[in-house]
C-alpha cells in the first residue's frame, strides 16, 4: 500500500477516536453546572455534594484520557 494512504487512514482513525472528547466536554460542563447549582440552593450540603462532583469529574476525565491514548496509539504505532 502507498505510504500516504496509510498516513491518511491513521489520521482519519485518530480523528474519529477524538470525537469522544466532545462528549467529555459536555459531561464535565454538566457536572460542574449541577454542582454549582446544588451548592447555591443548599450551602449546607457542600461537604456531601462536592466529593460526588469530584468523583464524577475524575471518571469523566478518565474517558477523555482513554480517547487520547487510543488516538495517539493509532497515530504513532
Amino acid at each position: 500500500m502507498d505510504l500516504t494512504l496509510i498516513t491518511a487512514a491513521k489520521q482519519i482513525g485518530a480523528g474519529l477516536a477524538v470525537i469522544a472528547l466532545s462528549g467529555v466536554g459536555i459531561g464535565i460542563g454538566n457536572i460542574f453546572a449541577t454542582l454549582v447549582s446544588s451548592i447555591a440552593r443548599n450551602p449546607a450540603s457542600r461537604p456531601h455534594v462536592f466529593g460526588l462532583g469530584m468523583l464524577g469529574f475524575a471518571l469523566t476525565e478518565a474517558v477523555a484520557l482513554y480517547a487520547l491514548l487510543i488516538a495517539f496509539l493509532i497515530l504513532f504505532m
